[in-house]
């Protein structure tokens, strides 16, 4: 059984050429396409990508950089890489700052070694990395009140970041007991967060049933 399962990317971008290119260089990858910033909305409503790659001049006229508070209100824990040959410098700065801000910015023609590198940054310490990072700060700095369950809540994201990374890299199965030695849970918490993020969408299926199956697993 292939456990492997890497994560998704929507693309927005008009150009075929380009998303050839994309598609060539992020082929590890899980990635749906679309043309226009109103289809990448539609595809957000459908299922929240782990990262967005969006183009600045789209078809149908419409422009990356004026749908990105949309997207980012639409899905504002998932990373955004802009990608594009026309912006200048007030525009690229408009595009870094704020709270509806990107990530990172690439200039075209983008090299390809640079684009794996910075998704492979995104996915690693943006978006769930990122909030895990937040509410840590929040509660070192006593800026919210944090008792027992709140402090849960932040160790159980921090816990699955890191086994989102993990699962993803590899094609073999997991051991599950190891995984819950490591962390200091039992394996019915390792259990519960694989299937939040199998629910989610951002692993496959097939450990859920890995973890139905195994013999050794929690009654």
């Amino acid at each position: 059984m292939s456990t492997h399962f890497e994560a998704s990317i929507l693309i927005v971008e008009d150009d075929p050429q380009q998303v050839r290119l994309y598609a060539q260089a992020l082929s590890r990858y899980r990635l749906t396409c679309v043309s226009t910033g109103t289809a990448a909305l539609a595809a957000l409503a459908e299922r929240v990508p782990d990262l967005i790659l969006l183009d600045n001049v789209l078809a149908r006229g419409e422009i990356g950089t004026t749908f990105l508070p949309r997207l980012k209100e639409a899905a504002a824990h998932v990373p955004v890489i802009i990608i594009s040959g026309t912006l200048d410098i007030g525009g690229k700065l408009a595009a870094l700052q704020g709270r509806n801000s990107a990530h990172y910015l690439l200039e075209k023609p983008v090299s390809l070694n640079d684009l794996e590198r910075t998704v492979k940054t995104a996915l690693d310490e943006c978006g769930l990395g990122e909030t895990v990072r937040s509410l840590r700060s929040l509660e070192r700095a006593e800026l919210v009140e944090t008792g027992d369950r709140e402090r849960l809540f932040t160790e159980r994201l921090a816990r699955q970041h890191e086994l989102l990374k993990r699962l993803r890299s590899t094609n073999q199965r997991p051991n599950f007991t190891h995984l819950a030695a490591e962390f200091g849970v039992d394996r019915k918490s390792i259990r519960r967060d694989v299937r939040d993020l199998v629910q989610r969408g951002q692993l496959s299926a097939e450990l859920l049933a890995g973890l139905d199956n195994d013999p050794d697993r929690d009654g």
